[in-house]
């Protein structure tokens, strides 16, 4: 098989690791110049059954475990006038069921496990027909079966299905305070070691401890038209001015939040929450099939980069055990991803609807301890 990955991103990369183990040769070609081309964002919780499991089955939980952080799985959720509702401290021998990951780190990882050439830097994929995949410097490429692992706006899925993102109502705006330790030490001891969530009112502040001594906060609005953030009043190209507008817009709130936005510095990063249908499928078709974003895009509650992990694992082991019926290889993973993502995209709809509720701070103390 003549396997082409199109997208170097978790999911694409873990899929070529699990093909290299079995002996199974495959390429992946990514539109970056290279490895460093762009910043790879924060953290993420990597879950025992599905992102974890995908790493065993790559041979690589070792190298997860060496870069995996533990006190990460920490938690602290607020309601809006500064009650608190939850707090989880993790001990220090606590099984790692959620550690959190600076994805960056995951993605060396994975690409350190592959060889050299296994990823073609600076091929922009435009399209494939006849076996052939077309690249925008005017290069092409042959392929016996092309997957799509190139996320949200996924080029590869229109050879499948019309089906687009779009928008939930969710607008979110991400911020930073560096070195926070030495910065603002009275914040670090705030925010703790892993995730400080305060939940209501339509809105919410998210603010994540990375790997690097950033902090990371997460500013999400719901309910919001798709234009809100060119519509909002929010000026981006002026962070300061930003910072202060944002203040404003969570005017009521405990004056911990103020205090987290005013230590950000000058990274203001907008960003618009699309996702696909739940449930989307499409008929099998030989020759092509999609993972991770690119298959099913869903709310950023902690699934997505879990279940592109697994897709990757899954098809790869299914390639490898019909090498010589790619077609149904495809068929049998395709079935068994559409049942298991869909799952997950009705969870993360749900938990979606809860962080969007007046009351989202005691639906989410409910959904962590039920009865």
């Amino acid at each position: 098989m003549n396997i082409a990955i199109v997208g170097a991103g978790l999911g694409g990369l873990l899929l070529a690791r699990v093909l290299q183990v079995n002996g199974v040769d495959a390429v992946v070609y990514e539109r970056e110049p290279e490895r460093g081309a762009r910043g790879q964002g924060g953290m993420l919780d990597l879950h025992a059954g599905t992102g974890q499991r995908a790493l065993r089955t790559a041979g690589l939980i070792d190298g997860f475990r060496a870069i995996a952080r533990g006190a990460g799985q920490d938690m602290r959720l607020f309601e809006p006038d500064g009650t608190l509702l939850l707090q989880e401290d993790t001990p220090d021998d606590a099984p790692l069921e959620r550690p959190e990951v600076d994805r960056a780190d995951l993605r060396d990882l994975l690409l350190d496990s592959l060889p050299a050439d296994a990823v073609r830097w600076g091929h922009e994929f435009e399209s494939a027909g006849d076996g052939l995949l077309h690249f925008a410097d005017g290069s092409s490429a042959a392929y016996d079966l092309l997957v799509g692992a190139d996320g949200a706006n996924s080029r590869v899925r229109a050879l499948l299905t019309d089906a687009r993102p779009a928008h939930t109502g969710q607008s979110v705006v991400e911020l930073g305070i560096p070195d926070v330790d030495r910065t603002h030490p009275d914040l670090a001891v705030m925010v703790g070691r892993g995730n400080y969530w305060v939940l209501g009112d339509g809105r919410s502040l998210a603010a994540q401890r990375n790997g690097d001594g950033r902090v990371r906060v997460y500013l999400s609005f719901y309910d919001t038209a798709e234009d809100w953030l060119a519509t909002g009043g929010i000026p981006f190209d002026d962070p300061v001015a930003a910072r202060v507008r944002l203040i404003d817009l969570f005017s009521g709130w405990h004056p911990r939040c103020a205090a987290l936005i005013a230590a950000c510095d000058d990274t203001v990063l907008p960003r618009a929450i699309t996702t696909l249908p739940v449930g989307l499928t499409w008929p099998s078709s030989p020759g092509v099939t999609l993972l991770g974003d690119a298959a099913h895009l869903m709310p950023p509650v902690g699934q997505g980069a879990n279940m592109a992990l697994l897709d990757g694992a899954l098809l790869g082991l299914a390639l490898a055990a019909r090498r010589d019926d790619p077609s149904g290889a495809v068929d049998e993973y395709e079935r068994e991803m559409f049942e298991r993502t869909g799952a997950a995209g009705r969870q993360s709809a749900r938990i979606q609807a809860m962080l969007a509720a007046p009351d989202a701070g005691r639906k989410m103390l409910a959904f962590f301890q039920p009865d």
